[in-house]
């Protein structure tokens, strides 16, 4: 039997959680501020979120809007304070002046992390240079999955890229999950599947009345669905 495609949900609070568990998510993001595309959350919405529901969570650690790490310290203690109320996997990508990843800020934030399991974003999206990022980042405890859409402007024009990589798994810094998110619509999951990609991430196509309206169940579920035919 085929092993189940992966399908991770944003989640805002555990409203958003709990809907999209029932729609069959394996996984959910977190985060806060959709305006600034997603910033690490509370403490206190993770501790909501845990309890209300069992799968995983990967809580994002991000403190303003673009790639750049922003004060290193700050997001040591965030992930630190996650951590002790039982966060295990986490989400990041820090990019310096030059497009390339910003090593110094992701192996602090790393280093706090205690060997958890983490993605790295949508910042490979946004660099020059995307096999020299995942080769830089190849060694790096943890590091499990790649957030990616193939390109800054979404799936329908970084298709080719996504399917070049998942040609390319196992090698030397491709060893990691493609989960594509970004711009990513149904009619996109017969060409991801035949290559092979098997984890795929949404946020507004699980809203389908907007992000001021929580998760709908039944748009996850129809997700699900498509992912499992």
């Amino acid at each position: 039997m085929s092993k189940r495609a992966v399908l991770e949900v944003i989640a805002l609070d555990a409203e958003d959680a709990v809907a999209a568990q029932a729609g069959g998510a394996d996984r959910l993001e977190l985060v806060t501020d959709m305006a600034a595309d997603g910033l690490t959350p509370s403490r206190e919405t993770f501790a909501e979120i845990r309890a209300a529901v069992d799968i995983s969570l990967r809580v994002m650690l991000r403190l303003a809007d673009g790639f750049a790490a922003g004060d290193v310290d700050t997001l040591v203690r965030r992930a630190r304070e996650l951590r002790s109320a039982g966060a295990d996997e986490f989400v990041l990508g820090f990019l310096d002046e030059t497009g390339g990843p910003d090593l110094a800020a992701v192996e602090a934030v790393v280093g706090a992390l205690d060997g958890c399991r983490w993605t790295f974003h949508r910042a490979i999206d946004r660099t020059p240079a995307r096999d020299a990022l995942r080769k830089q980042l190849a060694d790096l405890p943890g590091l499990d999955t790649y957030l990616t859409a193939g390109a800054a402007e979404g799936v329908d024009e970084g298709l080719p890229t996504l399917l070049d990589e998942a040609a390319r798994s196992g090698e030397p810094g491709y060893e990691q999950q493609i989960l594509v998110g970004g711009g990513l619509r149904l009619d996109h999951l017969p060409r991801l599947k035949a290559a092979g990609v098997d984890a795929f991430h949404i946020g507004g196509a699980s809203r389908p009345d907007g992000w001021s309206a929580p998760v709908s169940a039944d748009a996850v579920r129809a997700w699900r669905a498509a992912l499992d035919a």
